[in-house]
This record gives C-alpha cells, structure tokens and sequence, in this order.
C-alpha cells in the first residue's frame, strides 16, 4: 500500500486522544482507520492518480460494453 503513512498518522493520532483524556476521539480515530483499511484495499490507487475504478470511466470502450481487444 502506497499511502500506508495515512494509517500511522491515524494510529497516532488515536494514541494522542488516548493518552489525553480523549476515549470517544480515540474509538471514532479506531473506526476511521478500518474505514481507510478498506477503502484502500479495496480501491488501490496505481501511479497516476487514477483508481481502477477511474481507468474504466476513462476507457471508451468499458462504457460502450465493447469486449474488443487492443494490440
């Protein structure tokens, strides 16, 4: 996962409201985490900013349900 720093700053951000009096920001930091583990593992993002999900939007073909191959 490229953006696995994203992760490290919520985890430390919930130790922070953790270790400050501040359970319901730590439990809602917690949820927020498993929110961005999933969105990230299920939308990987490649090198130029497009999600898979992006690269079939821009692709003509994928929006006509055209099935050709491409040399």
């Amino acid at each position: 996962m490229q953006n696995e720093w994203l992760l490290d700053v919520l985890s430390d951000l919930k130790s922070f409201a953790a270790a400050n009096g501040l359970p319901k920001l730590a439990a809602q930091l917690d949820r927020t985490r498993a929110v961005a583990v999933t969105e990230m593992s299920s939308c990987q993002i490649v090198a130029n900013g497009m999600t898979r999900t992006d690269e079939k939007r821009a692709d003509p073909d994928s929006r006509t349900g055209s099935s050709r191959l491409r040399a």
